[in-house]
């Protein structure tokens, strides 16, 4: 099995930046894509971003511009660099991951517990 854990998140100002990471652990064989999706009270998850292995970024357009999403593959880690933080980026930030554990199994999905990210106005 996979497992995600988060970490970087926290309380910020309106304007300000936050990075989050993400490192995969466990029995890996290959990691597809990865990303980010985040969850505020009373809303559904919604995708933020997605990279996949060779590097391809897809972002939700409320975050286009002002969000990064990279990866380090050697260190199965993604990260989320958030830029021009705005008081409804303010939500649970979970990291995922398309990953298999050998090479004969299908992929699966796998998702950290969430981190807090707040934007104070």
């Amino acid at each position: 099995q996979v497992q995600l854990v988060e970490s970087g998140g926290g309380l910020m100002q309106a304007g300000g930046s936050l990075r989050l990471s993400c490192v995969a652990s466990g029995i890996i064989f290959s990691i597809n894509a990865m990303g980010w999706y985040r969850q505020a009270p009373g809303k559904q998850r919604e995708l933020v971003a997605t990279i996949t292995s060779g590097g391809n970024t897809n972002y939700a357009d409320s975050v286009k511009g002002r969000f990064t999403i990279s990866r380090d593959n050697a260190k199965n880690t993604v990260y989320l660099q958030m830029n021009s933080l705005k008081p409804e980026d303010a939500a649970v930030y979970y990291c995922y991951a398309n990953a298999r554990y050998s090479s004969i199994s299908y992929s699966n999905d796998y998702w950290g517990q969430g981190t807090q990210v707040t934007v104070s106005s």
